[in-house]
């Protein structure tokens, strides 16, 4: 087992563990030097476990992993020659309210991830990327002296799953004025006293 960077890590054969200190803090960053030279039957993928504070809120406006709240981060890093593909279960607890009452609401965070890195601008086309396509958003994302982050990946993905309303789980445990639905299954609808000359047409 070596030291890089103040990660711990370990070659392929099983996951390293341990939280993060130093100078790369998020767990979201990888130190993929040592794996972008590695060739023929060394070009193993490596499995790694990450666990360190968020390094920005990951998440939509209702509901999100706060900053600085752990996060674990359980990847495989696979070498393709100038770039890394990486699979990853990104978990932590999501902090938000209900859209419905504003209860407080804790649920676990369980997403996938998968995205491939480059080292090289020529890995995907074998050629350097056109200046009119920078910044398009259809780049490939670039490993940065010898570290890819994949928080951009995660922020995507967050906002692509997690709910813009959430609710409660259980439904919600409140009262509704006389008057007013809460939109909840199963509760009588009232109806307008202005309509209700007309319910024999209908």
């Amino acid at each position: 087992m070596t030291q890089h960077s103040g990660l711990c890590q370990s070659r392929a054969r099983g996951p390293a563990q341990g939280k993060l200190v130093g100078a790369m803090k998020s767990p979201l960053k990888f130190d993929v030097t040592e794996l972008l030279r590695s060739q023929g039957t060394d070009a193993l993928p490596e499995h790694r476990v990450q666990t360190g504070p968020a390094p920005e809120r990951i998440g939509v406006e209702m509901i999100g992993i706060p900053e600085g709240t752990e996060v674990k981060v359980d990847a495989t890093l696979t070498p393709l020659g100038s770039g890394v593909l990486v699979d990853a279960d990104v978990t932590g607890t999501l902090s938000g309210e209900c859209a419905r009452c504003l209860a407080e609401l804790h649920p676990e965070l369980d997403l996938h991830v998968s995205q491939v890195f480059s080292a090289d601008e020529s890995f995907v086309s074998g050629d350097e990327a056109e200046e009119e396509d920078r910044g398009s958003g259809d780049e490939v994302p670039e490993i940065k002296d010898g570290i890819l982050d994949l928080l951009q990946t995660v922020i995507d993905e967050a906002g692509l799953s997690l709910p813009f309303a959430p609710t409660c789980e259980e439904g919600c445990d409140v009262d509704a004025p006389d008057g007013v639905t809460t939109g909840v299954s199963g509760e009588e609808e009232r109806v307008d006293p202005r309509w209700s000359g007309l319910e024999k047409f209908l």
